[in-house]
C-alpha cells in the first residue's frame, strides 16, 4: 500500500540569521501568470520615468583660472587628478574629489595650447604660442584632504625654445618620446633640447596630434588645410593624408580598437574612420549645431565625449549616429576641451567662462557605494528598459532631452537647411541624364581625396 504525504524540511524555509532574506518559492509556469508581459511593460515604463527624475549629471564646477580653459591632460598616476591650461598661460593641477587647485605651474607668456603627461605620470609637458616647450616635475598628489594648496611648482625642469608657436602636444602611450605640432610636426626626446625628428607636408598649421594606443610609432594629426595625416616614426616622410571639405579641430583614437579613430569636425559632425581604409567614414555622428572643438574616448572604447562651440557637451556611443546624452548649463559658454576620467565614471569639460565642470558619465547613476540589493534592482531595471526600448511610450521617454531654446531653434533651422539641400539635389538628379549624377553616401560626401 502506497501512501503520499506532504513533507518539507525546516532547512528549506528557515533563515540562518535574522538579517538574511526570506526564501520565496515561485512557480515559473507561464500559464499561471498571463499578465506577466503587461506587468514587465509597466515596470519598464516606471524605470524610464525614474531615470529621468534622478538624472542630475552636473557634479560641480572648479574655478580658479582667470581666462578661458584651452587644454587639459589626465594624470595616469591618480584617478582624481587632472591638469588644465588656460589662454593666459596659467597651468593648474586639480584634485577632482575636492574640486580644488593642488598646484600651479607659472611660466608661459601666452596661451597654453598643449598639455600631456608621460607614461609614468612623473613628467608634465606643456607648450604654447610663446614658442617654448616646458617640462615640469609632477608633485605627488596627497591622498588626503587638500583644503590647503601645496603651493606653486614655479620652476620647470627644462625649457626648450623653438622657431614657431605650438598648437598641440601628445605623449607616446608606451615610450619616452612626445610630439608637438604647429608649423610642423616635431618629435622630442625629454633629454634633448631640440627635436630628434620633424615632419612637414604642406605649409599650413597643424592643430592637434594623437599617438596610436596600439603602436607607439603611429600618430595622426589634423591641420588647418582640412587634412588628417598619418605618420610613422620609422619612416622619413608622412604616410597618408586625407583631405576633407572642412577642417578637423581634434582627433582621438579608440583605445580598445586602435585601428579606428574619430575626428571632431567644423561642420558640426564627428567622423569615425578605419585607418586602413580612409576613402569613407565608418560612421557619421550627428547632433551638434556648431563646430565640434574637442573629443575624448572613454577607457572602455564604447563611448566618446565631445565639446562644441554651441555650449553643449554630448556623449555618443561609438557605433551610434546620434548622441546618448546632452549636458548644458546656463552659465557654461563655448566648450574648448573635454576629458573622460580614467575609470570612465566622470568627465571634465573646460569652457570659455574660465571654469572646469565635472559631470557624471551616466546622468542618473547613484554616487557612492551600492548595496547588493540596490545593484540587482538597477540591473533589473536596465534590462527591462533594454527589452522594451522599441515600444513607443518607453522610447519617447528615454530619448527625450530638454535643450536650451537657442540650440533647439538652431537644430530645427539646420534640419530645414539639410532637407532643402537634399530636395535640391534630388530634383537636379531627376533632370539630369541617367547615371550622370550617382547617389553618393553621406559617409563619402565630406571627403575630397586621399593622398598617398
Amino acid at each position: 500500500m502506497r501512501v503520499k504525504v506532504i513533507s518539507r524540511s525546516t532547512d528549506e524555509f528557515t533563515r540562518e540569521r535574522s538579517q538574511d532574506l526570506q526564501k520565496v518559492f515561485r512557480n515559473y509556469d507561464p500559464a499561471l501568470r498571463s499578465q506577466e508581459k503587461a506587468v514587465e511593460y509597466t515596470r519598464a515604463l516606471n524605470a524610464a520615468k525614474l531615470e529621468k527624475i534622478f538624472a542630475k549629471p552636473f557634479v560641480g564646477a572648479m574655478n580658479g583660472h582667470i581666462d578661458a580653459v584651452s587644454c587639459m591632460a589626465k594624470n595616469p598616476n591618480h584617478l582624481k587628478a587632472i591638469f588644465s591650461g588656460s589662454m593666459d598661460g596659467d597651468i593648474r593641477l586639480w584634485d577632482i574629489a575636492a574640486r580644488k587647485t593642488v598646484c600651479q605651474f607659472p611660466g608661459h607668456q601666452g596661451a597654453v595650447r598643449g598639455l600631456t603627461t608621460s607614461t609614468d605620470g612623473d613628467l608634465l609637458v606643456s607648450c604654447g604660442v610663446d614658442c617654448t616647450v616646458r617640462l615640469w616635475k609632477v608633485p605627488m598628489l596627497k591622498m588626503v584632504d587638500t583644503s590647503d594648496r601645496t603651493g606653486d611648482n614655479s620652476q620647470p625642469s627644462a625649457v626648450y625654445t623653438w622657431k614657431h608657436a605650438f598648437w598641440g602636444a601628445d605623449h607616446q602611450w608606451d615610450g619616452n618620446l612626445f610630439a608637438t605640432v604647429g608649423a610642423q610636426v616635431d618629435i622630442w626626446d625629454p633629454d634633448r633640447s631640440e627635436p630628434i625628428n620633424s615632419f612637414e607636408w604642406g605649409k599650413d598649421t597643424v592643430l592637434s596630434v594623437r599617438f596610436d594606443p596600439g603602436d607607439c610609432n603611429i600618430l595622426i594629426t589634423s591641420g588647418s588645410d582640412r587634412s588628417l595625416t598619418l605618420y610613422d616614426l620609422r619612416m622619413s616622410s608622412p604616410a597618408r593624408k586625407l583631405i576633407m571639405k572642412t577642417r578637423c579641430n581634434s582627433v582621438c583614437w579608440n583605445p580598445r580598437e586602435p585601428m579606428n579613430f574619430t575626428a571632431a569636425n567644423e561642420d558640426t559632425n564627428c567622423y569615425s574612420f578605419d585607418a586602413r581604409r580612409l576613402d569613407e567614414a565608418k560612421i557619421v555622428h550627428k547632433g551638434h549645431v556648431s563646430a565640434v572643438m574637442d573629443i575624448d574616448y572613454s577607457p572602455t572604447g564604447r563611448e566618446f565625449v565631445t565639446g562644441s562651440y554651441d555650449r553643449t557637451v554630448r556623449i555618443f556611443n561609438y557605433l551610434g549616429d546620434h548622441s546618448r546624452e546632452i549636458y548644458h548649463t546656463k552659465r557654461m559658454q563655448r566648450v574648448f576641451c573635454v576629458k573622460y576620467t580614467y575609470d570612465g565614471t566622470y568627465l571634465v569639460s573646460g569652457s570659455d567662462d574660465t571654469n572646469l565642470r565635472l559631470w557624471k558619465s551616466k546622468a542618473s547613476e547613484q554616487l557612492g557605494v551600492l548595496l547588493p540589493r540596490e545593484r540587482k534592482k538597477q540591473e533589473y531595471q536596465d534590462a527591462l528598459k533594454e527589452r522594451y526600448k522599441h515600444l513607443p511610450e518607453v522610447k519617447r521617454i528615454v530619448r527625450h532631452r530638454h535643450l536650451p531654446k537657442p540650440i533647439y531653434k538652431a537644430a530645427n533651422l539646420r534640419r530645414t537647411m539639410i532637407e532643402a539641400e537634399n530636395r535640391k539635389e534630388e530634383r537636379r538628379r531627376k533632370h539630369s541624364a541617367p547615371g550622370s549624377m550617382p547617389v553618393q553616401p553621406f559617409r563619402k560626401r565630406r571627403i575630397i581625396k586621399e593622398v598617398e
